[in-house]
């Protein structure tokens, strides 16, 4: 009878809302029993046990646990104990604190709900699925069980909310990365990037976190029509850097400027002598622009297009025409080439006239055998 009164009285020292600690000697499916130090055991039903849905007590506690618990109802033989009360408590502080310090916090996904993520962050804390990346996300399966770094956007204790976003810490390792690249450029400056998307006008090439625009005129040497001529998304590319407009987070790349001028070695593609065909691109009074080759202009003055005497270019000569040209002169430094037409007609007059004077040869040497064979005749 003094044992069972001694019992009651160890037991009526306790209040609910007492900090114990104890350790686990039964884990059953919906809940724990716990050694607090008391004859009667203390039990911590499973919806105590945490913030988050589990399906069995033993998903978070085991026997021998070290558990620090919180008294929730002292009644006759029966203590009811809390882990889940402290632990949010403790996280409720922390949260708190990180919050009002804008840091960063990690978490691992425990659940995936209608509408985005179930995280524990010793509380029940929720991802919404806007929130969870930069981009749009169709099945959110393969983070489950994985973790994350998180900003807490909404914390409201009363209410027992706690929203939480990836999407923003990725969005301020973004703004970083982009503040970072811009004090790092440099005009003239070299790079390789990545061809992101490709409009009428040029390209958006990812330079490392950042796009900047090489305009269509500066993907190619030679005239482009259009981007996707030259270039494809996903293309590696070189740049090189022409403007930083830091304010305005613009950048103006060129690929042309990465590349052999359309005049390099100029001399060894189109040694003087040579005949090549191109394209009439320009008449002007003193003659005509002939493209040679791609982004390369050589003048056919008007003294060399005809063998006849012509009173403007236009007479002989169109635009677009295909025309072939003889090089007589070229000047890499100056970017100089000069043609002609008329020496290839000339060329190939000549060419006539010896191939007529051959045939003449031939012809007489073959008549005057045949008139000596005659003549030998007549003598005999």
């Amino acid at each position: 009878m003094e044992e069972m009164n001694q019992e009651i009285s160890e037991m009526k020292e306790l209040s609910v809302g007492d900090i114990v600690k104890g350790k686990v000697i039964k884990v059953e499916e919906k809940h724990a029993l716990v050694d607090i130090g008391y004859k009667v055991e203390g039990i911590v039903p499973i919806s105590e046990l945490s913030a988050l849905r589990i399906e069995s007590a033993s998903d978070v506690v085991n026997v021998g646990d070290e558990l620090e618990l919180q008294v929730k109802k002292v009644e006759d033989e029966e203590i009811v104990l809390s882990k889940k009360a402290l632990v949010a408590e403790k996280a409720w502080e922390d949260l708190q604190q990180k919050f009002d310090a804008n840091e960063t916090i990690e978490a691992e996904v425990k659940d995936v709900v209608k509408g985005g993520l179930v995280v524990d962050v010793g509380l029940r804390g929720f991802i919404p699925a806007s929130l969870v990346e930069t981009h749009y996300v169709e099945d959110f399966s393969d983070y489950k069980d994985k973790s994350l770094t998180l900003k807490i956007v909404e914390l409201d204790k009363e209410q027992n909310r706690i929203i939480l976003s990836h999407r923003a810490v990725l969005e301020e390792e973004t703004t970083q990365k982009k503040s970072e690249l811009l004090e790092s450029l440099e005009v003239g400056q070299e790079i390789e990037g990545v061809v992101q998307r490709i409009t009428d006008f040029g390209v958006f090439v990812d330079i490392g976190g950042m796009d900047g625009l090489v305009h269509i005129s500066q993907l190619s040497h030679a005239h482009v029509e259009k981007a996707s001529d030259v270039v494809t998304e996903g293309d590696a590319l070189k740049v090189k850097v022409l403007a930083v407009d830091k304010e305005n987070e613009r950048i103006s790349l060129s690929h042309k400027e990465t590349l052999p001028g359309p005049w390099s070695n100029i001399e060894s593609s189109i040694p003087v002598n040579s005949v090549v065909t191109g394209t009439v691109k320009r008449l002007v009074n003193f003659g005509a622009f002939v493209e040679v080759l791609p982004g390369v202009e050589g003048l056919v003055h008007i003294s060399q297009i005809s063998t006849q005497h012509i009173g403007t270019p236009a007479e002989v000569l169109e635009v677009g025409q295909q025309v072939e040209v003889k090089v007589l002169e070229v000047n890499e430094q100056e970017k100089r080439v000069s043609l002609s037409i008329k020496e290839i007609e000339s060329d190939k007059n000549d060419q006539e006239l010896k191939k007529y004077e051959a045939d003449d040869e031939q012809s007489g040497f073959q008549l005057g055998d045949m008139i000596g064979n005659k003549l030998d005749k007549f003598k005999n």
